[in-house]
């Protein structure tokens, strides 16, 4: 007999120093197939009388994640309680656009409770969203921005560049510039989409770094910057939850990412995508071999170009963000000069970037894998 018969079910608050909970909840999602995701802000779940969990949804930031309820406490309405309350909460932290990842067998329950299915990867996760305007409204967003842009003049699909730019580099700015070169040889004029990603997970804060790619494409009048909004996500805060392990969580992420992006693509008549080599991470080239395959499959061509490299104080080498980062850390100007265009090295040198250098240089490990 359900120990819900009679009163409803309580949702409790999982705390941090609630260890006893933490693991109850953790064993509830293995037994669902899942690990913990590291990137939770709020967890929440149901308990019997035993302690044991039987429902469990979480939050970070804007979305919501590893949901799971009991095999044998399933058809009880506990996901909905969970759902509700997670809802609560996100209201009460100010977030009211939410977006959530969950498992394809889950996704009509989630759009039975006004959510919307954005893009899913080969069978593993589903991205949602609770708006069904959102992604239209960011589009039209995007075409305005165009339309009201130098590049606005241009009558083509054009092309797109997507990064992340912590901070902005000559390798970007080489990237932009062979975009804008090609767009503007068509026979027909095209304008160059430049997304910034806008989550804030980086070292140089999502506005920082918007700016500084801003003002770096400044000289390519076909060019025009936008924020990514919560449509293009970065392998930061991707749940890796449902998956085995790290290969198959990049895998799954740029899948899906390119999934989404065929979508803007698609409606923004966007006709290719110019990514960069990456001969240094293993994230972003396992992320380049997944655009290169999708996005031609879906009509998009996908240009690789090579990575730029600089003649430094130590001789050539390949100009990344990276390698910025560690000069920031050492305080080596000289190698800082020679990877940087003149706005990147400019607010680098003002005072607006004094808590910057100062977090890059308690960061630890600066370099992307």
């Amino acid at each position: 007999m359900s120990d819900f018969l009679f009163s409803p079910p309580v949702v409790e608050t999982v705390s941090d120093s609630d260890k006893k909970s933490r693991a109850a909840v953790q064993a509830l999602l293995a037994d669902s197939g899942i690990r913990l995701d590291p990137h939770i802000d709020y967890q929440c779940a149901i308990f019997d009388d035993d302690r044991r969990a039987v429902a469990t949804g979480s939050c970070f930031k804007n979305t919501l994640r590893c949901f799971a309820v009991r095999a044998d406490r399933q058809g009880e309405g506990l996901l909905n309680s969970i759902l509700s309350h997670l809802l609560t909460v996100q209201t009460g932290r100010g977030y009211t656009h939410l977006f959530l990842y969950t498992k394809p067998s889950a996704a009509k329950f989630f759009a039975s409770n006004g959510f919307y299915e954005l893009a899913r990867s080969s069978g593993q996760v589903v991205f949602m969203e609770n708006r069904r305007r959102g992604f239209s409204d960011y589009l039209d967003a995007v075409r305005q921005e165009t339309a009201a842009s130098d590049a606005g003049s241009g009558t083509g699909g054009g092309l797109a560049v997507v990064m992340n730019a912590n901070p902005f580099t000559l390798g970007h700015a080489a990237l932009i510039e062979a975009a804008s070169a090609a767009a503007g040889s068509a026979l027909v004029p095209a304008p160059v989409h430049v997304f910034v990603l806008s989550e804030d997970t980086s070292l140089f804060p999502a506005d920082v770094r918007y700016e500084l790619v801003r003002r770096g494409c400044a000289p390519y009048k076909n060019v025009v910057v936008h924020k990514s909004g919560p449509y293009m996500i970065s392998c930061a805060t991707f749940p890796s939850y449902f998956q085995k392990d790290e290969d198959e969580v990049i895998a799954s992420y740029a899948e899906l990412d390119a999934r989404v992006f065929i979508r803007i693509a698609h409606e923004l008549g966007i006709t290719g995508r110019y990514i960069g080599q990456e001969p240094a991470s293993r994230v972003t080239a396992a992320y380049n071999r997944v655009l290169l395959q999708r996005l031609p499959e879906a009509g998009i061509a996908c240009t690789e170009i090579p990575r730029r490299t600089a003649m430094t104080p130590g001789g050539e080498m390949i100009v990344s963000a990276s390698t910025v980062r560690t000069a920031l850390q050492t305080g080596d100007q000289e190698l800082l000069r020679c990877l940087v265009p003149d706005a990147t090295f400019a607010y680098l040198q003002s005072p607006a970037a004094a808590g910057v250098i100062e977090a890059v240089r308690h960061a630890g490990d600066v370099v992307h894998y």
